[in-house]
């Protein structure tokens, strides 16, 4: 290729290969052959050609152009002729890159129709203040961090839509969700400020959160629980904000869809790093976007081409690989690459000599341009080709230094923004073009300014007058003297700036960000769905996970609940037993069902619509728990109350998405998460990567999920009961309901199902643990404990204890191990806080007390699970449990294996006895003989009964 040629737009070279390439890829002619078969972009091969004479007449004119005016002139009308065939929906494959140059030409940019001198101002307010406030978080003696760098390259990202777009809450419809970069936070509290929603001792308190008083401060970044009026979208565990946004758009179509809100005046806005689009979240769902044609959601990734440690992309170029990517996914892509003052270079263009230089610049070189002088570009940039030098002449030094990026300018942004709310039926991004540290001469573009917290009072004066900002050096030193940093500016509520933004904001509906809880109050169901669990399933057997199934079809079946849940699952309702669902409720699907389903005839066909309620995610964890966090939180974000339920293998639930659980509780979401096939042993067959015997553990780590192991439907009754009062109903302490998270871990695995007893103990079920038998015969003692399909196990030592070993046996259903050990945790805290109170006793402790023997404790996790408890049980306390991988066999192979069956417990019972001195040592010889608890083969004859995958 000659030095003047530029890559064809639309190839991969576009994204790839800074040095350039036309990117055709055409199948070699056989020698001897008069054929030509081109392969190339998804164009027809297999198609007749129906008038050949004409073809050939439309490839002989574009040879000749080629041959007469050169392969600049032939690439520009190919291009026009591709945009002209998507104008008329010729139906034409889409470019997958275009010209390293902004999407919108100049004679296509709107009128802007603001003030964009008062909008400058109010800008250079907002950067000085999230400056200042950060720098000051990091003076002499508090040094608690933070980041300048990231909000002053996106500043005009964000002031475009505060001023112009983002509609409030109290806009009709609702008003717009923001998704806020989290290193951007402390430019959106430096607008809050002016506007008067914060106070200054709020800045100065900045991620300073406890020890000034609880709310006297401003946490790190945007926290939802720790600022539930202010924040609504936590956004900073790097990745979650662009598959979030995506499944929350996709959610108000789905609100939309079945007639519970109208939510075609909202819009989903996400801004996000170009870092961070390594993330496998980020990109991982666009073509969930795409394939629904949200184009109720825009994303705006700031490309200031660095990340933490140097740049994104040094080799290549991080806009152009993007745009192929959402292109290729089927995403509307809108470049702001440039500011105004290059389209007159631009326009001299004739030969796109510079087009070709900066399609062919990677990243790297853009980055050290932004710390050099105008020299420097002129040299290096400019230099290579004498139509480039000459393109300049008329420039200084000055003038080329200050030659801007696109994210830097107001009205290509804001062209930017509009034409993205006005698309329709795709999903848009616009990637835009900055500096990381703009406008902070001590921060721009430097490799470490991701790491760079403190600003010298040499490095504020340089920052204020960039700014021009009225602050004198006295003011200035004072400031430092007395504070140790620099001071805030607010030029005054009267300030013409000051009430520009107002007037904005309330034309917009309100401030934002900000978050209201509008939901009304849901009338639960009473006792009456309650009933069936209460029964027991008599002579049948059913799983634990079928209890809450059927559960959950009554729910659905309630006049004032049904519709609001929301059943998830990543294609395995099939395997939870819930297809029953599919001909009623039925499988959102936002174009209905276009094909005739190949089960159409069966009774428990599969059914696809537009009002479907069951949301099918396909094979994503992720995806589903991002559906499960939108449903949870529609009660700030859209003021309806829905009640998600999501079920899922146990093992790919906190294992998989933990950080998306631990946004979700951030988010103060709630709902039901149903971890089925729970259990190390119990999933029979599926072997070590299914084998859950940790998740209560996991679950445990996050302070918002409460979690429950049933073993029985009656209690599973209770449980989904208090998680649908204690989230969605009203209490004295709670009257707009609790921001928790419902864990329940249920099984595969038929078993008996008991009649609830008369005098069941439903606070012992709520708190953890209840009594279900107690022995009525003579001889030692010891008490059996376990959780969730492990109740079969001690019923069974029961009995062989009793009848082979005249050992007795209290059995006791742990229903969760976890709030035990948290109760116990709490008093032990209030205990610490109230020393001249009386004591509080955790309730495991006073459950347990008085109850003779050694506690032996069994259930189908690892030992870690019912050891939370171990300092609170009033007794002699021993655990077995299910440590170690899992694998592939029977359930009695793995129980034994594990030493956590019916044998294994009453060797380990008569052990603790005999350490207790109550028996003869060689009881437990003579048992562990005759048991082989030690031997899997010992039970290789046992049938299992059902139950797989």
């Amino acid at each position: 290729m000659t030095d003047d040629s530029s890559p064809a737009a639309g190839t991969a070279a576009d994204a790839t290969e800074p040095t350039g390439s036309q990117g055709v890829e055409s199948t070699p002619t056989p020698r001897g052959s008069a054929k030509t078969s081109v392969i190339h972009e998804g164009l027809p091969t297999q198609l007749p050609d129906i008038d050949p004479d004409e073809t050939r007449d439309w490839i002989e004119s574009f040879d000749s152009m080629l041959a007469e005016r050169g392969r600049d002139r032939a690439r520009y009308v190919m291009l026009r002729l591709l945009e002209r065939a998507r104008e008329t929906q010729v139906g034409v494959p889409a470019l997958r890159s275009t010209d390293y140059i902004n999407t919108i030409p100049p004679e296509r940019e709107p009128w802007f129709p603001g003030d964009e001198d008062v909008e400058r101002r109010i800008r250079a307010f907002i950067r000085w203040n999230a400056a200042v406030m950060v720098s000051s978080a990091n003076r002499k003696g508090l040094e608690v961090g933070g980041h300048i760098a990231t909000y002053q390259s996106s500043a005009s990202l964000y002031e475009v839509g505060f001023n112009h777009f983002f509609q409030g809450k109290d806009a009709p419809g609702g008003g717009d969700q923001i998704y806020i970069q989290g290193h951007g936070s402390p430019g959106v509290y430096a607008r809050a400020f002016l506007e008067g929603r914060l106070e200054e001792q709020q800045l100065y308190r900045f991620r300073q959160e406890v020890q000034h008083g609880t709310g006297a401060g401003l946490p790190s970044y945007p926290h939802p629980r720790l600022m539930p009026d202010f924040w609504e979208f936590p956004t900073v565990s790097m990745g979650l904000t662009g598959i979030n946004s995506i499944y929350q758009a996709r959610f108000n179509r789905y609100l939309h869809n079945r007639g519970i809100k109208d939510t075609d005046q909202q819009h989903v806005w996400a801004f996000l790093g170009d870092g961070e689009m390594a993330e496998p979240e980020s990109l991982g769902a666009i073509g969930v976007a795409a394939r629904e044609e949200l184009d109720n959601l825009t994303w705006v990734i700031n490309c200031n081409l660095q990340q933490l440690d140097g740049p994104v992309r040094g080799n290549g170029k991080i806009i152009q690989e993007l745009e192929s990517t959402f292109r290729g996914a089927g995403w509307n892509v809108i470049k702001v690459v440039w500011g105004r003052e290059w389209d007159d270079l631009l326009a001299r263009d004739v030969d796109g000599v510079l087009v070709n230089q900066m399609n062919t610049t990677p990243d790297g070189a853009f980055q050290t341009y932004s710390v050099e002088d105008g020299a420097y570009i002129r040299d290096s940039f400019f230099g290579g080709d004498p139509r480039l030098r000459k393109m300049v002449e008329h420039m200084n030094d000055r003038q080329i230094q200050k030659l801007p990026r696109g994210g830097h300018d107001y009205r290509k942004v804001y062209a930017a923004f509009d034409a993205a709310k006005k698309h329709v039926g795709q999903p848009t991004v616009i990637l835009a073009k900055t500096v990381k540290g703009w406008t902070i001469d001590a921060l721009e573009g430097k490799n470490a300014t991701h790491q760079m917290k403190k600003l010298t009072q040499d490095d504020v004066k340089k920052f204020r007058d960039r700014l021009y900002l009225p602050i004198s050096d006295r003011d200035l030193e004072r400031s430092y003297d007395e504070t140790g940093a620099a001071p805030f500016f607010h030029p005054g509520a009267d300030a013409p700036e000051i009430e520009y933004m107002m007037e904005r904001r309330k034309a917009l509906g309100g401030a934002v960000p900000r978050r209201v809880n509008r939901a009304k109050a849901l009338k639960l169901p009473g006792d009456k769905v309650y009933s069936e669990l209460k029964q027991g399933s008599g002579k049948n057997s059913i799983a634990t996970t079928m209890a809450v199934v059927r559960l959950l079809r009554d729910w659905m079946k309630d006049p004032e609940i049904g519709q609001r849940l929301v059943p998830i699952a990543p294609d395995e309702y099939r395997t939870f037993g819930m297809d029953a669902m599919f001909p009623s409720a039925k499988v959102y699907n936002p174009q209905g069902q276009l094909y005739e389903s190949v089960d159409r005839k069966l009774l428990l066909s599969y059914k696809e619509s537009q009002q479907g309620q069951m949301l099918h995610e396909g094979i994503s964890e992720a995806g589903a728990m991002a559906s499960a966090t939108a449903a949870g939180s529609a009660y700030t974000t859209h003021g309806e109350h829905m009640i998600p339920f999501y079920i899922f293998y146990s093992m790919f639930g906190f294992q998989r998405t933990g950080d998306s659980i631990w946004a979700m509780a951030d988010q103060l979401a709630r709902g039901f998460l149903i971890g089925a096939t729970a259990g190390r042993t119990t999933l029979t067959g599926e072997g070590l990567q299914h084998a859950d015997g940790h998740s209560p553990l996991l679950a445990a780590t996050n302070p918002a999920v409460v979690h429950y192991d049933p073993a029985f439907a009656y209690e599973i009754g209770h449980i989904m009961r208090s998680g649908l009062e204690r989230m969605y109903g009203t209490s004295e302490e709670h009257p707009d309901g609790e921001n928790v998270i419902f864990y329940i871990t249920v099984y595969n695995e038929p078993v008996h199902q008991p009649k609830e007893p008369d005098d069941v103990d439903v606070e012992g079920i709520l708190k953890g643990v209840h009594k279900v038998s107690t022995a009525d015969g003579e001889g030692p003692r010891v008490q059996l404990l376990t959780s969730g399909v492990g109740f079969p196990w001690v019923e069974k030592a029961r009995q062989l204890l009793a009848e082979e070993w005249g050992v007795q046996a209290d059995t006791w259903s742990v229903t969760s191990w976890n709030e035990l050990a948290r109760d116990a945790v709490a008093s032990e805290e209030h205990n610490l806080l109230h020393p001249t109170d009386e004591p509080r006793t955790p309730f495991v402790t006073t459950a347990l007390s008085g109850h003779d023997g050694p506690f032996v404790a069994v259930s189908d996790y690892m030992t870690a699970v019912p050891m939370q408890i171990a300092r609170w049980v009033p007794g002699d306390y021993c655990v077995l449990g299910a440590d170690g991988f899992g694998f592939a066999d029977t359930r009695p192979a793995a129980r034994r294996f594990f030493h956590i069956d019916a044998e294994s417990v009453v060797v380990r019972s008569l052990q603790a006895l005999a350490d207790a001195g109550e028996i003869d040592p060689s009881l437990v010889e003579k048992a562990f003989s005759k048991y082989r608890i030690d031997d899997p083969t010992a039970v290789s004859g046992v049938k299992q009964e059902g139950g797989d995958a």
